[in-house]
This record gives structure tokens, sequence and C-alpha cells, in this order.
């Protein structure tokens, strides 16, 4: 697929998502505006699922309208550094009752080696939440989700080949302040599998609603590698991480809030692609 395609492909769902969500109800006593009517769905939807931060690795498995602006400094095995402006992250719309499309444009990779610096790959991802309910109902929420990447990074700063993502994602309130998430999913690519191989990655953590503003988080990220120079081999992280949550208001699902987060995945397994990687973000939340 051209880039030119890609952007085409894009461009179109999320104007698609917008129609959907700016639809007009049937009121006959009121005609909402499209500021109303788009705020007023994502606070629906928000109002059925637990009121956690986004994890800072694994996916969050409920739906979020967001802008992710991240940033990682990482350490090869050999102690070369590698600056990762972007870190897949992106942007996403919530659609309809169960549904949100995200798009993640292409990182800009800096090597500070003898490596070409250049652009990543970008993909598109969709998720259709299974069952949710808030607090007052449970707590809890269960999620399948699936992306697509796109081969579009420059200078080998990107993949070989497309690939797919199937994911499923969950997580529950076991008290007032603490949750645990996890998630498992499998990364396919379209081709040349004896070079790239295939993952399997399994992330588990807990949350801890420390204080009014401040959520802490420890991760564990778990990749298992299949085929391609890899095969066989697993490596494993610990990640621990702090958000900061400024409110609109008092937090609840119905009001924007913005959150500053940061932590550092941190490797436990003897073999490792890289180490003590840095990360950072700013997100905004509508």
């Amino acid at each position: 697929m051209q880039k030119s395609q890609v952007i085409s492909a894009c461009a179109l769902a999320v104007l698609t998502t917008f129609c959907v969500i700016a639809c007009p109800a049937q009121q006959p006593d009121k005609n909402p505006t499209f500021s109303e009517r788009f705020f007023g769905h994502n606070a629906a939807m928000a109002a059925l699922q637990p009121t956690w931060p986004t994890p800072l690795v694994e996916t969050d498995p409920r739906l979020t309208q967001y802008y992710r602006f991240a940033f990682s400094n990482q350490y090869a095995a050999a102690g070369t550094q590698t600056v990762n402006y972007g870190n897949a992250r992106g942007g996403g719309i919530v659609a309809w009752n169960r549904f949100e499309f995200d798009f993640l444009p292409p990182p800009y990779i800096q090597h500070n080696s003898t490596a070409v610096d250049g652009f990543g790959d970008c993909s598109v991802f969709i998720k259709a939440r299974i069952v949710s309910a808030n607090a007052e109902h449970g707590n809890y929420i269960l999620t399948a989700s699936g992306s697509h990447t796109f081969a579009t990074g420059s200078a080998k700063n990107g993949a070989l080949t497309d690939s797919w993502t199937p994911q499923l994602a969950g997580g529950i309130g076991l008290t007032k302040h603490i949750n645990v998430e996890s998630s498992l999913s499998g990364n396919m690519p379209t081709g040349k599998i004896a070079t790239q191989g295939r993952t399997i990655v399994w992330n588990a953590l807990a949350q801890d609603h420390l204080a009014k503003h401040v959520w802490l988080e420890l991760e564990n990220n778990a990749t298992f590698y299949f085929s391609g120079s890899h095969d066989g081999k697993m490596q494993n992280f610990i990640t621990p991480a702090a958000f900061y949550v400024l409110k609109k208001k008092e937090w609840k699902p119905t009001h924007p809030f913005l959150v500053f987060c940061g932590g550092m995945q941190i490797a436990t397994s003897g073999f490792h692609t890289y180490n003590h990687n840095t990360i950072a973000e700013m997100r905004i939340l509508f």
C-alpha cells in the first residue's frame, strides 16, 4: 500500500467517525450543537467504564478520546543510545457505543550512532469494548482490539513488511484505590517471517490512586519470540511509572483532563534488545 493510500484511508476513517458522533439525535425540543453532541457522546461512553489512567506501556482496555505526545530514550545491549520522538503514540476517537479508532503517526528515531536517523512505521488501531462497568457497578472492563502497522519507515527505521496485531485487554478494581490490568497480544508480519519472526506480548500491571492528583503504577512487560533471529528467546521488563492528573473539575468521566506521566523500563531478563528505556508523555483527553 502506498503512503498516499494510507493517509487517505486514515483521513476517511477519522472523518467517518466524526460524522457518526455528530449525527443529530431525535430531540424535538432542542437542536444541540456539534460540540455538545461530540463531547456529550464521549461523556456518556466514559460513564460506562472505570476511570483509571491509561497505562504507560500496556494498551488501555478503556475507550478514550485523546492525543498522546510521547518521548522515549533507551540504550541497546551494546550501550548505544536511541531517542524516539513520538514513541508510536497518537490519538483516538470514540464512535458508536463500543468502538474506538486510533491513528498512530510515524515517530522520528534518532540513533546517536552510525545508523541513519529517520521516521518509523505508522499504525491504525481499533478497539471493541466487550463488557464494562463503572465504579458504582463493579469497576471492570474487557476489550478486544486489533491494529495494522504499515511498513512506512525510512532508512531501516521500521519493519520489513506490514503486520497485524490482535489483542485482548482487561482490568478490575480491587479496592477503591487499587486496580489491576492485563493484556495479551500477538504480532504477525505479513511476510519475511524467517527474518522478522513473530512475537507474543503479555503485560500485567497494578495501579494505586495514591493522592488526589497522583497515581502510581508498576508494570511487567514480557515478549516471547518465535522464528526470526530471536527464536525461542524472551525479554522481560519491570516498569515503574507515575501519573500527575490535572483536573478541570472534580475528576469524573464526563470532564476533560490533562495528564503528565513518566517511567522507565528496566530489563529483568538475561536477553534484552534494549534497557533503561525512559518514557515521558503528556496526554490531552477530551
